[in-house]
């Protein structure tokens, strides 16, 4: 079971600054370099954390047309590629640099609205040896996990969201117990003082 302080560890970023947000808008997911097999795991996903969530999905975003854009490929520079991504992504190419230098084989960026709440999210994952050795489901669900809320950096590096239930991968229940209690409508979308982790414990169901 979470304590509090642990859930302050996951939305606390490196800098030591405590950075909680959820999504404030129907999410609208488009994925690319994938087939038609994955595509439908992979939306799937999508739909099992929304349902558990209590968030909405829908087919456009009237701002954005999609607003969760999720990238599988080989290699980084591939990214360089595509078409008017570098207007999307900041310094595109010096981050892409930047993760070839460190090996990197996933990175997420997020955008936010006035309130602090998730508007946008960029997804990317290099397909290495690591990546494509994970079934399809497990590999779905994880980033489909970790772009549901603003997670600190670190929040995943020691144990992964995921765990084995016989020869199924599942959402950890503890993290699938955050998750929809961070979606509770009465607490804000966005919120940078860590005892918003208070009351996120305060939601989450107790096992019996």
């Amino acid at each position: 079971m979470l304590t509090p302080e642990t859930i302050e560890t996951l939305f606390t970023r490196d800098d030591g600054s405590f950075q909680f947000a959820r999504w404030g808008r129907p999410v609208v997911p488009i994925v690319f370099g994938v087939e038609d097999e994955t595509l439908s795991v992979v939306k799937g996903a999508f739909e099992a954390v929304m349902a558990l969530a209590g968030h909405k999905m829908a087919e456009t975003d009237p701002e954005l047309g999609a607003n969760c854009m999720v990238f599988f490929f080989r290699d980084w520079e591939e990214l360089l590629a595509v078409p008017d991504l570098d207007r999307l992504i900041p310094d595109l190419a010096a981050l892409v640099a930047r993760l070839v230098g460190a090996g990197a084989n996933q990175y997420r960026a997020f955008r936010f609205d006035e309130a602090g709440a998730i508007r946008a999210a960029f997804v990317f994952v290099r397909m290495d040896a690591q990546m494509a050795a994970q079934p399809a489901e497990t590999l779905a669900l994880a980033q489909v996990v970790q772009v549901m809320l603003l997670w600190s950096e670190a929040a995943f590096r020691a144990q992964s969201p995921l765990a084995l239930a016989g020869d199924a991968t599942i959402l950890r229940p503890e993290i699938a117990g955050l998750i929809r209690a961070a979606y509770d409508p009465i607490l804000p979308g966005a919120a940078r003082d860590a005892s918003h982790a208070l009351r996120l414990y305060a939601r989450m169901e107790r096992p019996q």
